[in-house]
């Protein structure tokens, strides 16, 4: 079986879709073998009569993944909402363990699975369950995203705070800037947050406009090598 990373963000709109799938590709370059899964995806728009999960179909084209859409994200959904939420109006059970054994098999396949998460760590899942739940379930490490601009002390280390509490792993944390360039006091708000971090900062990706990225800026901005160490893999 082939080893996974679980990416989860600060909060919604910090990029780490973009992120994990600028991974995918730098992974995929090393000649690495990468699958990618997203259990759960929100706000789908309908396409030919079905559910399309955006976030997933993005990463599976950045991974070059063969593997069917259903089985990179099991829950497709409608509503823009919190997991939970669009599940219940969609008259959905999300079950953890089915999560599981679908990530079992597509990491069967693959030397090393990607698992994007929606929203943050205690982003709801079902009445008794949270991301958290999942992420202890599927027992892999973590890579937290998240953004540049003010705020992201604030939420960054409670993210973490709140990882270790619950005794997961995590790999790192990787800047994001989704929306711009961070300006002087952002700069200043950074390193701060640098100082303070428990864990690696494993990169920090520069801002690109929407649909666009220098995949040799993003290598020189993100630390596979100490990313792939820290998972142990070869």
């Amino acid at each position: 079986m082939g080893k996974g990373l679980f990416i989860t963000g600060t909060d919604t709109g910090v990029g780490k879709t973009f992120v994990a799938g600028l991974l995918a590709s730098l992974l995929r370059a090393r000649g690495i073998d990468v699958g990618v899964m997203k259990p759960v995806e929100t706000g789908c728009p309908w396409r030919d009569g079905r559910l399309e999960p955006q976030d997933a179909l993005y990463l599976k084209e950045r991974a070059g993944a063969a593997d069917p859409l259903d089985e990179i994200c099991p829950y497709a959904l409608e509503m823009p909402a919190a997991p939970l939420v669009a599940a219940e109006a969609a008259g959905v059970a999300i079950d953890l363990d089915r999560i599981a054994g679908w990530f079992r098999d597509l990491s069967e396949r693959h030397q090393l699975t990607l698992v994007e998460g929606a929203g943050g760590l205690m982003v709801p899942l079902t009445d008794m369950a949270d991301t958290t739940h999942l992420v202890q379930k599927l027992r892999i490490p973590v890579l937290v995203v998240t953004r540049t601009s003010l705020g992201t002390i604030n939420h960054t280390l409670l993210t973490c705070h709140w990882a270790r509490q619950k005794r997961l792993s995590i790999l790192g944390v990787v800047l994001n800037s989704p929306t711009g360039p961070p300006d002087p006091a952002e700069e200043a708000n950074l390193e701060a947050l640098a100082a303070r971090l428990p864990t690696p900062l494993l990169g920090r990706i520069p801002y690109f406009p929407k649909a666009s990225y220098d995949l040799s800026r993003v290598r020189e901005s993100l630390d596979v090598d100490g990313l792939l160490a820290r998972l142990g893999h070869p």
